[in-house]
């Protein structure tokens, strides 16, 4: 089953949402209207909550998850997901905040604390470290994540179309 209860939480989906049947989603996870989850993701919010904006997409083999409270993090790590995100194929997004039309490259690793403001393209592979912030029109590649250039227009309009073409395909699954 794609949707799990965990203690007394259950996944909370938006109007059209599509969860593969292979996916899992688990405890206090909040799916906005025309989020996308495709095959073999994982979305863990049994520790802390995870909220995923509208429209944004979650591609093949991503693992979401949270940190709970305890001696190392007195306050736990959440995960918040912004509106028309793309999470790329295989992404580990772990206890950050990712701002509104990001892209978040294939293979790309996000830490505990870290912040990526609106408009983030973050590289294939790229790693983000705990309590890193990425600042907003920026392209950041590597291993750790640094600044490579402004975003141009066109990067940025590919951002919002990213987003979209992911919902207009969800909504050929749904039919």
């Amino acid at each position: 089953m794609a949707l799990r209860t965990f203690k007394d939480k259950h996944p909370q989906l938006g109007d059209k949402v599509y969860v593969d049947p292979t996916a899992v989603v688990i405890g206090d996870v909040t799916l906005g209207d025309d989020v996308s989850v495709w095959p073999t993701v994982v979305i863990r919010g049994d520790v802390e909550s995870i909220r995923i904006g509208a429209g944004s997409n979650v591609q093949d083999g991503s693992v979401l998850h949270v940190s709970h409270a305890g001696d190392y993090s007195p306050s736990g790590h959440r995960l918040l997901i912004g509106k028309g995100v793309t999470i790329g194929h295989r992404a580990v997004v772990h206890g950050c905040t990712v701002g509104n039309y990001c892209l978040i490259g294939i293979g790309a690793i996000i830490m505990d604390g870290a912040v990526l403001e609106d408009y983030v393209m973050l590289a294939a592979g790229a790693l983000v470290s705990p309590g890193k912030t990425l600042e907003s029109g920026y392209l950041y590649v590597g291993a750790p994540a640094k600044p490579v250039r402004a975003l141009n227009e066109s990067e940025k309009a590919f951002l919002e179309y990213s987003y979209q073409h992911y919902v207009r395909l969800k909504d050929s699954y749904l039919v």
